[in-house]
């Protein structure tokens, strides 16, 4: 677990105490401002850059690969120092986040001028306007468009001695998404899992708890602890009504007392680190557990629903299905995805929404294009409400609330529409009509980033605004006329009038120029200003005097268009609520558009979801793999699944047992199904010719082998672990898929754990189960357990060699083909060979005497029956024992050992 802040690293920067020696005033506002923040980088502006002295500098000199320097003293110390510049801070700053550091944002908050008024040696005024952590970024540069950003905040209700229920608050600061929920300790990681936070704050008690140790340490995500004070129910309560403006928390529902805490705590991790600003958070919405299928973490890497097992989103479910055309669909698809649906009312309304547009597809299409004009509404609007906005975030507010009443109007057309449809469009139609034609007025088509970049309004917008604008272009030409004047007075063609922020205007001339420069008559009209190595530059009383007229105009221009800014951020703030409704529902409609055109495109099938227990699959697909085998031209082979139970008395679902050789696809079978279950759950379509699904409630997975050698776990105890988890926890409405159980440990015993797994599936769990096995002896639990079934992985043979058909078929393998693929894998000839004979005595022994002759009585197999050993007396020679006393084990290589291993069986 990497901890945010890195305390320790950080409030060693500087020392809070006063030195003896004498101190700077700036290095003294500096240790001010660090002791105030110790917790985190702290960035210090100076000028064009911002700076970082001691520890924090070295921190970061580390990290950014930036050089380190040093500046003066202190406490008869070097000052380690380093920089970044302003306007390439925002790559900084995502490089510091992402190795899980936080950064307090110290700004310049008066004018040089103001402070040079105090004194010259009076230091500007500078303050943290802002902390940047991993979960509380807003920048543009610094998000990923599809993904959301949440924290969550964690509090605690103890319900007995040795129990407690969590409260969790996740926010997303950039879209103002705000949810609670209460959850066991046990379903935390889940919860986790599902919402993939960038950072999780909760009080330090929390955090500090010995019970609590381990599980911090596994959490992949930067934890934050936070002082227990005002963090208890009461003030969380008060809080939340004092952001939101309301006298009692009834008209947002019903909290218990662990949500309450836990939204107060999220409340006042904000309020931290905003300094101030207010985020356009809704209101707090709470999110039941029992609304969506419940999918740890472990489940989700070996399905890679939203990531792959090295982490990247490419060749993960999400990037397969994805094919929305917004970053607000974007995010909305992976939180539809990350949270299957188990109310089968809304799992229908969305499969409506979906079906409408697979068979209209001139409509689909209409849709779409619109879509794509809509940018991203819901996180320009938090810039602009956090007062970080600028002028492209309210021309994206306006083209977006113009592509909505497009896009209103267009499905109105249609007419008819399903629940899930219109109410979207009744939430496009919430907002002012008038407020994207003001913003479209205003805003001039070349837009600058910042908005003290000036010149965002539009020409004619402002009377007042283009008479100072024609006064600064004006002011330009008579910049021009007088250099012409004074290059034909002074006979020098090469002279120029130039500007600069240290300077102003000034006169620029070649050096030997400017030596006539100094004498008379000349030096009358010119002032000397600076000499450089290869020209000179001076000032002019007529000059300053046009500088003057060009700064006046140029500040109260900015200021105008400041104040228009100000002025539409206003408008646009007051229709909130109403705007982030609207960007939720074109997020909608992005979705269900996407998994139509998804549908249509691949010939994907209406599921059928409801509350009974089947599971039947016709002409199932992997959606990854096919996608992928298509890319280079190749069929996907289609297959079927049954574990709906067997008959209408039946009162758990099938365990199917599937056998067969490696790489023929038994893998990709069992993950398919589990995929489809939950791409029907989160309203979509799947890839099959039908589907039949009860609603799965929980999805566990026991696929591939990896160790945890960072918690001393080897690859056989992180799949006993992740095997006990599912036997523990799977009820009848859950979906099993287990791959090779009982792989990692000797053969007797790992056909004992999976045997006995089987049988606690088939009578405990009494769940709809794919369980995929090398172990051939397990199929004849097909004869002995009503409800499971055995299926096999087709392949033939073809001159020797093993051809996979990777079709799914009634019945058992009796061989996996190890020795086939181990040849198509690369291993020497003369290995191949090796084995094929060591196969071929041990199939012999086997045949002789078998070691799994199952019967009746036993749950197992019976023990093999032994010969007695033959009777030597002391006169008969023992070949037998001689040829042991000339074995040296230790001195054998594993050849060896097997050849003697054969010579002594020859001679028993």
């Amino acid at each position: 677990m990497r901890h945010s802040p890195p305390r320790e690293a950080t409030r060693s920067a500087a020392p809070a105490e006063a030195a003896p020696e004498r101190v700077t005033p700036m290095m003294a506002q500096y240790v001010e401002i660090k002791a105030a923040n110790p917790d985190c980088l702290l960035f210090y502006r100076m000028g064009d850059f911002y700076e970082l002295f001691f520890r924090d500098a070295e921190i970061a000199s580390r990290t950014l690969g930036i050089v380190l320097t040093k500046r003066g003293k202190h406490q008869g110390d070097d000052i380690p120092m380093c920089g970044v510049p302003v306007d390439r801070a925002d790559d900084y700053l995502q490089r510091l986040i992402a190795a899980g550091h936080r950064v307090a944002v110290c700004e310049q908050t008066e004018d040089p001028a103001e402070a040079r008024k105090r004194g010259n040696k009076s230091v500007v005024k500078r303050d943290v306007v802002r902390l940047v952590t991993p979960g509380t970024i807003t920048e543009e540069r610094l998000l990923e468009p599809g993904r959301a950003s949440l924290f969550v905040a964690v509090a605690r209700r103890k319900t007995g001695e040795a129990a407690a229920l969590y409260g969790v608050a996740a926010i997303d600061i950039s879209t103002g998404r705000f949810t609670v929920m209460e959850t066991p300790q046990e379903r935390l990681s889940i919860e986790f899992s599902r919402l993939e936070p960038r950072e999780i704050v909760c009080p330090d008690a929390i955090h500090d708890d010995p019970e609590l140790k381990e599980f911090w340490r596994e959490i992949a995500v930067p934890v934050t602890p936070l002082a227990r004070d005002g963090l208890d129910a009461a003030s969380a309560e008060r809080r939340l009504k004092e952001f939101f403006g309301v006298a009692t928390l009834d008209a947002f529902g019903s909290f218990s007392r662990a949500e309450i805490a836990a939204a107060g705590a999220a409340l006042a991790y904000v309020e931290r680190t905003q300094l101030g600003a207010r985020p356009p958070l809704s209101a707090p919405v709470r999110d039941s557990g029992s609304a969506t299928m419940l999918i740890d973490a472990a489940t989700r890497a070996n399905l890679e629903l939203t990531r792959t097992l090295s982490g990247e989103r490419q060749g993960s479910l999400l990037a397969a299905i994805d094919r929305t055309v917004t970053p607000g669909g974007a995010r909305l698809l992976a939180e539809w995805l990350a949270g299957p649906l188990t109310e089968q009312g809304a799992i229908a309304a969305r499969h409506d929404a979906v079906e409408l547009l697979v068979a209209d597809g001139a409509l689909r299409e209409d849709l779409r294009r619109a879509l794509e004009k809509v940018p991203d509404v819901a996180r320009a609007l938090a810039r602009l409400s956090l007062d970080r906005g600028g002028p492209r975030d309210l021309a994206a507010l306006g083209a977006g609330l113009t592509a909505a009443r497009d896009i209103a109007a267009l499905l109105l057309r249609r007419g008819d529409l399903p629940d899930e449809l219109a109410r979207a469009i009744r939430a496009l139609g919430e907002t002012d009509p008038d407020l994207p034609l003001r913003l479209t007025e205003a805003l001039a088509e070349e837009l600058p980033l910042n908005r003290r970049d000036g010149r965002f309004v539009r020409e004619g917008y402002d009377a007042a605004l283009d008479e100072l604008r024609l006064l600064q272009v004006d002011s330009r030409k008579v910049i021009a006329q007088l250099q012409a004047r004074y290059a034909t007075e002074t006979g020098c063609r090469t002279l120029r009038i130039k500007h600069n922020a240290m300077l102003g205007y000034f006169v620029e001339v070649p050096q030997a120029i400017g030596e006539e420069f100094l004498k008379d008559p000349w030096r009358a009209t010119f002032v000397h200003r600076q000499t450089m190595s290869d020209a000179m530059r001076f000032s002019s009383v007529e000059l300053g005097e046009l500088e003057a007229k060009i700064a006046s105009a140029a500040d109260r221009a900015l200021k105008l268009e400041l104040a228009i800014f100000a002025r539409l951020t206003e408008a646009v703030l007051a229709q909130a609520e109403p705007v982030k409704a609207a960007a939720l529902a074109l997020a909608a409609l992005d979705v269900v558009a996407a998994l139509a055109d998804l549908a249509a495109r691949e010939g994907w099938s209406r599921p059928i979801v409801d509350a009974g227990a089947a599971f039947s699959i016709e002409r199932g697909r992997h959606p990854v793999v096919e996608a992928a085998l298509k890319r280079d031209g190749k069929p996907f082979v289609a297959n079927d699944t049954e574990l709906s139970p067997p008959g209408t008395e039946a009162t758990g679902g099938r365990i199917c047992l599937i056998t067969g050789p490696n790489m023929a696809g038994k893998s990709t079978f069992l993950r398919q199904n589990a995929l489809i279950a939950v791409l029907a759950q989160m309203g979509s379509f799947v890839p099959a010719a039908k589907a039949h699904i009860g609603i799965v409630d929980r999805l566990f997975s026991r696929v591939g082998a990896a160790d945890d050698l960072a918690r001393g776990r080897s690859t056989f105890m992180v799949e006993m672990v992740e095997t006990a988890a599912i036997l523990n926890q799977a009820g009848p409405r859950a979906l099993v898929i287990l791959d090779e159980i009982g792989r990692g440990t000797a053969t007797f015993d790992g056909l004992s754990i999976a045997w006995a797994a089987i049988e606690h599936l088939h009578e405990v769990n009494r769940c709809r189960s794919l369980f995929a096995t090398h172990y051939h002896e397990l199929t004849a639990l097909g004869d002995r357990l009503d409800r499971v079934a055995n299926a096999t992985v087709r392949v033939t043979e073809w001159k020797g060699e093993v051809v996979f058909l990777h079709e799914v078929v009634p019945g058992a393998a009796d061989r996996s083909y190890g020795i086939q693929v181990a040849k198509l894998a690369g291993l020497p000839p003369a290995v191949v060979e090796r084995a094929r004979a060591i196969l071929g005595e041990l199939e012999k022994t086997e045949r002789e005497k078998p070691v799994a002759s199952l019967v009746d009585d036993l749950p197992l197999f019976a023990a093999p029956l032994r010969r007695p050993a033959p009777v030597v007396t002391e006169d008969q020679p023992d070949g037998l024992r001689d040829e042991l006393a000339g074995i040296e084990p230790d001195e054998m290589t594993p050849r060896e050992a097997l050849e003697a291993l054969y010579r002594l069986k020859g001679l028993a």
